[in-house]
This record gives C-alpha cells, sequence and structure tokens, in this order.
C-alpha cells in the first residue's frame, strides 16, 4: 500500500495529464458525432437564410461619412437623364463648395432611380462611381408628379444623415452664389427661416402641369417660397422628417412646403435676389439664386464672375419685380414696381 502511494505521489503529474487527454479525446468523438448527426442528407439543402441581394456599388446612395458636418447642405433636384446639366454644375458654381473654409457647403444630386432600364442604372453607377455626389431614391419613380415625395424624402434623408445648420433647394437649371449665401447665412441665426422670393397671390392652377385636383383650402396658395431656390433652417428640415407621415401633398413642391410651414412659427424672409420664378427676370449683379437657367447662361455667368468679379456680361431686366407686403392680405401682397432687382 505504501508503495502504491509513493508511485501516485511520484507520476501524479502524468496521471493527471493523462487523464486530461483521455477526457478531451471524448469530447472531440461527441463533438463530431453531433455535427454529423446535424448535417442534412444528401440532396436537401443547408438550412441557411439567402444571400441579400447585390446592390451595385455605383448606385448606392452617397452617404455622408460617419458624424458629417456641413454649414450649408445643398440639394439639386435633377433627374436620371440630365448627366450634363450636373457636369455643368459640378464645374461652375458648385465647385464654389471646395473653396474655405473647407467642409462649410455639402451638397448632392437627388435622382430618384424606381423603374429605370439597365442602361440608365449603368450610366448612373458610373456617374457615381466617379463623383460620389448623386443621392440616389431607389424607391421614387422620377417624374414631376412625385417631386414632392421626392423633396420630401431627400430632407428626410439629410437630416438623418448630416449635421448642418441650414439647406439650400434648387433645381438643376439654377445658378447660386454659394459664396455670399454662406457669408450671409453665417449673420443668420439657424432656427425657424424660411428665405427666398414668395408669392401670396398665386392661383391655383385647374389644368396642365401644375394642376392641383385636391386643393381644398383657399381661391390662393398659401405664401410660399418659389421652387427654383430657397433656404430652411435645420430645424424645420427636422420638422418636416419628424411630420412626414401626417403631411399632405401636392402637385407643386414649393406650394406643399408653404402649407407644411403655414401654421409653423417661422421667420419668413422675402428676398428679391433670389430669381427663383417660373422664369427668368433677367440678369442683375445682386441675383444670389436664379432659376431656369440653361447650360450657356451657367457658363457665362461663372466665367464673367471668375473674370471680373460680377454675375453679369451686362445687366438685364426682363420683368418687373416686388417686395412682399406683409402687412395685406396675400392676395395683395405682390406689386411689381421698378427699382427692385
Amino acid at each position: 500500500m505504501k508503495l502504491l502511494r509513493r508511485l501516485l505521489c511520484r507520476h501524479k503529474t502524468a496521471l493527471g495529464l493523462g487523464a486530461l487527454s483521455l477526457f478531451a479525446a471524448v469530447l472531440l468523438y461527441l463533438a463530431k458525432c453531433t455535427s454529423e448527426g446535424l448535417r442534412p442528407p444528401p440532396g436537401l439543402p443547408h438550412n441557411r437564410p439567402p444571400p441579400p441581394p447585390r446592390v451595385p456599388r455605383g448606385l448606392q446612395p452617397a452617404a455622408a461619412p460617419a458624424e458629417a458636418t456641413a454649414f450649408l447642405a445643398v440639394l439639386i433636384m435633377s433627374g436620371p437623364k440630365y448627366t450634363e446639366r450636373r457636369s455643368i454644375i459640378r464645374s461652375t458654381w458648385l465647385s464654389a463648395a471646395a473653396l474655405p473654409p473647407r467642409g462649410a457647403v455639402w451638397s448632392r444630386f437627388v435622382v430618384g432611380t424606381g423603374g429605370l432600364g439597365a442602361e440608365e442604372l449603368r450610366s448612373l453607377e458610373l456617374e457615381q462611381s466617379r463623383h460620389r455626389d448623386l443621392l440616389l431614391l431607389p424607391e421614387l419613380r422620377d417624374s414631376y408628379e412625385n417631386l414632392t415625395a421626392k423633396v420630401l424624402a431627400a430632407y428626410t434623408w439629410l437630416d438623418e444623415h448630416l449635421d448642418f445648420q441650414f439647406a439650400l433647394k434648387a433645381d438643376d437649371d439654377t445658378f447660386a452664389r454659394l459664396d455670399v449665401l454662406v457669408e450671409e447665412l453665417r449673420a443668420k441665426e439657424p432656427r425657424r427661416l424660411y428665405w427666398g422670393f414668395f408669392s401670396g397671390r398665386g392661383r391655383v392652377k385647374s389644368g396642365g402641369k401644375w394642376k392641383e385636383s385636391n386643393w381644398v383650402l383657399c381661391d390662393y396658395y398659401l405664401p410660399y417660397a418659389l421652387g427654383g431656390g430657397y433656404v430652411i433652417s435645420a430645424d424645420l428640415v427636422r420638422y418636416l422628417r419628424v411630420a412626414r407621415g401626417y403631411l399632405n401633398t401636392w402637385q407643386s413642391e414649393d406650394v406643399s412646403l408653404g402649407v407644411w410651414l403655414a401654421p409653423v412659427d417661422v421667420k419668413r424672409v422675402h428676398d428679391p435676389r433670389f430669381d427663383t420664378e417660373y422664369k427668368s427676370r433677367g440678369c442683375s449683379n445682386k441675383y444670389l439664386v436664379t432659376h431656369k437657367q440653361s447650360i450657356e447662361d451657367m457658363l457665362e455667368k461663372h466665367q464673367t464672375l471668375a473674370k471680373e468679379g460680377k454675375l453679369c456680361k451686362e445687366e438685364v431686366k426682363l420683368r418687373l419685380s416686388y417686395v412682399y407686403d406683409w402687412g395685406v392680405p396675400p392676395s395683395q401682397c405682390c406689386q411689381r414696381k421698378d427699382g427692385i432687382p
């Protein structure tokens, strides 16, 4: 007995290691048996979820970097086929976004891709891979009838992905002075601002492209900033995102925005330097935003600014402008007069 105890004491380490090895071997054997028992019979598919559908890398929305910030966010409404317009805008007025201070301006072209054919999708994929500045909305078919939904979707995306103070909504036939806009916005409080060229006497359209079949609010449109270009502060963008499930939509996105903000305590700033009506009033060196510009118009304005430091080769007045009178009923708001840009 004493001899057995001595042997155990001398070789207890070796015996312990042997026991552990035997235990490990048993576990491996059991694991192998279990895995073979769970393996599906030959011919039956493995119980795995199907891989997610592949989204072409170039057609994914150009997301803002994590914690991206900007002073002014620029959303330019565009269509799938307007590649040349986007190219001209990048090389003209939007190029000012790259000027110091860096990061002051963030911009995207907003395009709906729902229902597009393979060739159009490939073209957008190539453009996105080159520029990374398209905000693509795959669930939205791009058409004028869907423009209001498109603008609201763009504002929703913007509020969810970017930390900014102001947003400029423009079209792809708009020319904007980003340098002056940023300079003037720095002097404004980034709360409850609605800045543009307002109308309060617009008759409700009963036919044509702008026909409003569901309008029951008034015989005039409610006061709104015309859609060729306007600025709203970030808190109003957030309000639109939060309330979007309750918002009615109308044919015109600018009219819709005027209604959405009608009951809200906002600061409406009418500015004749926003030439944003359905046709341009001409060319003034005071203009901040000019709508209905051809590719040639944009190139000329950009070149004149670069060479002479002014917007127009020659100032031209095609239509009179007005200062909005907030002290009278909206139908009497807007008397066109000479001497106003």
